[in-house]
């Protein structure tokens, strides 16, 4: 992913704008949203590939110097608690609120608190997350112990440090997945 702020060292910013709209005109880069670009790669077979949503993503919050939370669907189906994938991807920001269409795919960053972006980057933020999409009802034995089968043992020990940031509900399930070893 190429923003304009990477090139900034090397001249103007309208130098820099200029530059990488012809390059965007010529077909070398490509102009995925405002002020974020990306080399296109094409397969053989399926032809243009598009960028996966959380590189545009994370360069969106690069250019605005924002941090990111996945959340709802896409958390869950990132840690692999929900086989369904998401059409609209969702990430918590402490930026400003956008929505941006990549293809078919639609990218919404949604402001959120302080205390929602506290455990941002971390797993126990996309746990959170992950959980809360499910609810408590849906977070059966099961999927317990997938979370204890897939997450690595040092990470899972780190959870009980945010327990302060996650509900009530979490905590046992957060303790659980902390104190067993895989």
């Amino acid at each position: 992913m190429l923003v304009p702020g990477d090139f900034l060292d090397l001249g103007s910013r309208e130098a820099v704008d200029l530059a990488l709209h012809r390059l965007a005109r010529k077909g070398t880069i490509r102009r995925l949203a405002r002020g974020v670009y990306d080399f296109p790669k094409e397969h053989p077979v399926l032809g243009l590939l598009s960028p996966s949503a959380d590189t545009v993503a994370k360069a969106l919050a690069g250019r605005d110097r924002t941090r990111l939370q996945p959340a709802g669907a896409y958390a869950a189906n990132a840690l692999g608690l929900s086989e369904q994938v998401p059409a609209k991807v969702v990430f918590l920001t402490d930026g400003p609120s956008r929505t941006v269409k990549i293809g078919p795919t639609t990218i919404q960053l949604r402001r959120t608190t302080p205390k929602n972006m506290a455990a941002a980057g971390r797993l126990s933020g996309l746990l959170i997350q992950a959980l809360r999409e499910l609810g408590q009802e849906h977070v059966t034995p099961a999927r317990r112990e997938y979370l204890k089968r897939t997450l690595p043992a040092d990470k899972r020990r780190e959870l009980v440090k945010d327990l302060p940031l996650a509900p009530a509900w979490m905590h046992p399930i957060f303790r659980e997945l902390a104190e067993e070893e895989a």
